[in-house]
């Protein structure tokens, strides 16, 4: 694997984990679990949305709205996985 390719592969692993923190804190925060004004969940959680909702709300412009189901992250993980296992295969 190219030096190039790693660092793509390693990119989007943390970005695929940064996903699953920003889902995970947002059903804990909707179940009141966990309080928003939380100085820390606060900070977290405007860097998650600063670096995953763009890419969500362009997803959301081709998927249709199923009500208070909101399946983009899930579209987006997989796209994900997709582009990291062609990266692993195809890169020299």
């Amino acid at each position: 694997m190219s030096i190039f390719g790693f660092f793509t592969y390693e990119f989007i692993k943390i970005y695929s984990f940064c996903v699953i923190i920003y889902v995970l804190l947002s059903i804990l925060i909707s179940f009141s679990i966990i309080n928003q004004t939380n100085y820390l969940i606060n900070i977290i959680m405007n860097f998650l949305f600063k670096i995953i909702e763009p890419i969500l709300n362009l997803i959301r412009k081709f998927i249709p709205n199923f009500g208070n189901v909101d399946i983009t992250p899930v579209l987006l993980l997989i796209f994900l996985k997709t582009l990291q296992f062609s990266i692993l295969k195809y890169s020299l």
